[in-house]
């Protein structure tokens, strides 16, 4: 608990610029969270709201990520999955809450067909970029 109180305070007093997170009530356990697309992403004008499940271990074991905004996105699965490799294999112990937040926001603001969650998308962004693009503006919008 009171590692998590730490983390807390680090992501209150140093501010990620676009990155909302603060506890549902006084559950430290579980936070809600946005991010605001940057003006130069596919996702300008977003703002796409995620929960961060942080188990009780932590920080033994990575927190949980799921977005409740829909976006269209290779790396994020209709369910809200995200894909990043620091929430899975390449968890530490030493990376904080504010280092996972950092690393959502680069994968919303920079979608990448490379190691997908959603193999369509990621093809089309590849081979029609285009097309990918006007269906995020589009879903964005909504």
């Amino acid at each position: 608990m009171t590692a998590l109180r730490w983390e807390l305070k680090d992501v209150t007093e140093k501010p990620i610029d676009g990155i909302k997170a603060e506890p549902v009530e006084d559950n430290l356990f579980l936070w809600n969270c946005s991010v605001k697309a940057a003006p130069d992403s596919p996702y300008k004008n977003g703002t796409f709201h995620f929960k961060l499940e942080i188990p009780q271990n932590f920080p033994f074991k990575a927190p949980a990520v799921t977005f409740t905004t829909k976006i269209y996105h290779p790396g994020i699965n209709e369910e809200g999955n995200i894909c990043v490799a620091i929430l899975r294999d390449q968890w530490k112990p030493s990376i904080t809450l504010s280092t996972v937040l950092a690393v959502i926001q680069e994968k919303v603001n920079n979608p990448s067909p490379e190691d997908p969650f959603m193999p369509d998308i990621a093809a089309q962004l590849k081979d029609d970029k285009a097309s990918f693009l006007a269906t995020a503006k589009e879903w964005t919008k909504k």
